[in-house]
């Protein structure tokens, strides 16, 4: 971008002498596209896109937001130069944050010491791709005229955001509770872009669920009653399903499935920022210790409150025909004949089993992201939402294994109370009997239905995200 706008806008804008009419008045009349001395949204974008400066969908309404003093829609050449001059002031405090030695020059070690941080870690490899992005005179430093140009029209408003963009996760669901919950920056707080980010990545994960909730509700099968007849296996086992309750019971389980989706979201992303403040001083940013402790809590947390709806779809999901007639039938079943204990069986194991899966999720990822952009980004830090789902899906896939034996145990203990003649065991005695009748392989139980349905769920959820990011108006990031 810098090297286009240095091209058209800013010989004038490099006059410091000239005071600020000098300075962006060139700049302005570019923009405004039909001479009438304003610029509306329309024509800023429009001129943007022409001049081949693309800062997202939303940054034209951020500017407007921040320059449009009177509200009328409009910007004139004194609300733009304004507009302009805070922006710089706070684009120079974002260069001072950078310049750690004071000499008026950013360095890469510079960069990294400020992604650092913010909990990220880049190679000198990849701060010198930064540094190229924003150097224009080929000396690998940038300046403040350099980092002034460069952020002119960018409506961030400090290091953090100017940093961030590379770290957002997807915040799409693939089927399996996300561990570390997204991370926004204060001004997508602001203007409503986290919980249209949010919405977009849950309707996401409700079609994906849908479409690929045949094969979860096998994995259940196999998982419950794998041990009872050893030749289950991906054919039988669909057709098990649908001779006993047709097509339609391949979805059984489903709804409740897609129903937890919104609540759990919505207080794992909350009690994330509250753990975060609690792990962190005011001020200090959070790395990548403080971030796996705080997404372990913060699942925890939202399982113990959402887990009665984890016991109710597995119980749908190994039930017989007209066993039950819905969700709510089956909740006052469950209660009348075992109680409310029932609606907790299987605790213990799953919250053992966000540890592990916590864990090796984060660091797989982190390791595979910055694989990719230490040997295949070429001009770019931002590793775009289709790299970001294949890390996810690969590292949901490595944390699965890990944690797998725990997710089996707390599934056949949700659902033991509806086999006839099994023992009611705890999770203890529940390892013992799988090791003892099935071998470490009974541990794994139903993986593979489990691993085939990543790989379209990553599919579904990408598209279906990327549409609802349109229609929601959500930042590309």
């Amino acid at each position: 971008m810098l090297g286009r706008l240095r091209g058209w806008a800013l010989p004038a804008a490099a006059c410091q002498d000239a005071g600020p009419p000098g300075r962006y008045e060139s700049l302005f009349r570019q923009l405004d596209r039909n001479g009438d001395g304003v610029i509306d949204i329309g024509e800023l974008r429009e001129g943007l896109r022409s001049l081949g400066i693309p800062l997202g969908p939303d940054a034209e309404e951020k500017i407007f937001v921040t320059g449009d003093i009177d509200k009328d829609g409009k910007l004139d050449f004194q609300e733009f130069m304004q507009y302009l001059k805070d922006h710089e002031k706070k684009m120079k405090l974002a260069f001072k944050s950078l310049d750690k030695n004071s000499d008026g020059k950013i360095e890469a070690s510079e960069i990294i010491q400020s992604f650092l941080n913010l909990g990220i870690k880049i190679s000198e490899k990849q701060a010198k791709k930064i540094l190229q992005s924003i150097d224009s005179d080929g000396t690998m430093t940038v300046d403040w005229d350099e980092w002034r140009d460069y952020f002119l029209l960018n409506p961030v408003t400090n290091i953090e955001e100017i940093v961030r963009f590379w770290k957002h996760s997807t915040g799409i669901d693939i089927g399996d509770s996300l561990t570390i919950p997204d991370e926004f920056t204060e001004d997508e707080k602001t203007s409503g872009q986290w919980w249209r980010q949010l919405l977009a990545g849950g309707i996401a994960g409700a079609v994906s669920r849908t479409s690929t909730a045949p094969l979860d509700r096998l994995k259940v099968m196999m998982q419950v009653h794998g041990s009872q007849s050893k030749k289950m296996n991906i054919y039988s086992g669909f057709r098990q399903m649908v001779k006993e309750g047709g097509i339609r019971s391949l979805w059984r389980g489903n709804g409740t499935n897609v129903l937890k989706i919104a609540p759990e979201t919505a207080l794992k992303f909350s009690a994330y920022e509250q753990y975060k403040k609690m792990l962190t001083r005011e001020g200090q940013n959070i790395g990548t210790f403080e971030r796996f402790v705080s997404g372990s809590l913060a699942g925890a947390t939202a399982q113990t409150f959402i887990y009665p709806m984890e016991v109710l779809k597995t119980r749908l999901a190994v039930a017989r025909t007209g066993q039950y007639t819905g969700l709510f039938d089956c909740a006052r079943k469950i209660l009348k004949h075992e109680g409310m204990g029932a609606f907790f069986k299987g605790y213990i194991p799953n919250i053992l089993g966000i540890i592990p899966y916590a864990g090796i999720d984060l660091a797989v990822y982190e390791l595979l992201k910055s694989h990719w952009l230490e040997h295949f980004a070429k001009d770019t830090v931002n590793p775009g939402v289709a790299v970001l789902l294949g890390c996810g899906a690969l590292s949901s896939t490595c944390g699965q294994l890990a944690s797998y034996p725990l997710a089996l145990v707390r599934t056949r203990m949700q659902a033991q109370a509806m086999i006839v003649g099994s023992p009611q065991l705890n999770m203890v005695g529940l390892f013992r009997h799988i090791i003892s009748k099935e071998g470490v392989p009974g541990m794994y139980r139903g993986i593979t239905p489990n691993f085939m349905k990543v790989l379209p769920a990553v599919g579904i959820s990408y598209a279906v995200y990327e549409n609802m990011k349109q229609a929601l108006g959500v930042t590309q990031k």
